[in-house]
């Protein structure tokens, strides 16, 4: 029977049960009667009061309410967190703008500043894991993301045009309109206005911060690390080794 329901149908009740409502709290929420059991049977066509709502409501796209779309999620208006100019090389490619601590600390003043981006240093890779998309390299300042990334770390993201489009508890560059974070980004139940910052340090605690305040979004897919410290286990074998090779020393000395 089930693959007798319309997709819209099917679509529409995997909303609700991914946000968690009852039949009849989403119907209330959508002004669709009293319950929303006879439109998830396929025997109520979803109206367009309905569809306006859940795009308005929950950025649910109708276009793929009704299998047209690959993308679940869209803007309803506005809503843009993608970068706010891009960079490019002499052959015309996305560059890679690093954007050191000092930098950072005026990042979101100077965000729409064609100018004031011509000050920072760039450069590309040549892999295809950094094709066909804009990347930004951040250096992470403070502890707050110990133990996967050190202070002093360059991380790389990639521009994430939309909050709807941000995956669930990654790691993501977070321009706010006085600072930039380095953060897990958790999306809050039943809210689209809102999400969670999360620190991999548990010293500190989560932020709530509001979408709207959000300038840009780098989804982190990688980092730069400097000076990295040989592992123990490699230094103290050498060690081993050498005094292994200072005990042979003796020893042969002490034959007659």
């Amino acid at each position: 029977m089930e693959k007798d329901i319309t997709i819209e149908a099917r679509r529409f009740k995997k909303v609700r049960e991914e946000l968690g409502y009852t039949q009849q709290h989403f119907a209330e929420l959508l002004g669709a009667g009293t319950t929303t059991a006879d439109i998830e049977r396929g025997k109520t066509k979803i109206s367009g009061k309905v569809v306006m709502e859940l795009l308005s409501q929950f950025q649910i796209n109708p276009l793929w309410l009704f299998g047209k779309s690959y993308h679940k999620h869209v803007a309803a208006e506005g809503g843009s967190v993608g970068p706010k100019v891009i960079a490019v090389t002499d052959d015309n490619d996305d560059a890679i703008l690093l954007v050191n601590q000092k930098a950072a600390a005026g990042y979101p003043q100077n965000i729409q500043d064609s100018d004031w981006y011509e000050t920072l240093p760039s450069f590309k890779i040549p892999l295809p894991e950094y094709r066909n998309a804009t990347y930004r390299g951040f250096q992470v300042e403070g502890d707050s993301m110990l133990p996967n990334i050190r202070p002093n770390e360059w991380v790389l993201g990639r521009a994430v045009p939309s909050i709807a489009e941000a995956d669930d508890s990654r790691i993501y560059i977070v321009v706010l309109h006085d600072s930039v974070l380095v953060k897990k980004l958790q999306k809050v139940p039943n809210s689209l206005s809102k999400v969670r910052l999360i620190s991999l340090n548990p010293e500190y605690l989560p932020i709530d911060v509001n979408t709207r305040d959000i300038q840009e979004l780098w989804q982190v897919n990688s980092k730069l690390s400097f000076g990295v410290d040989e592992p123990q286990e490699s230094s103290l074998l050498r060690q081993l080794q050498q005094s292994m090779e200072e005990l042979k020393g003796q020893i042969s000395h002490l034959r007659p």
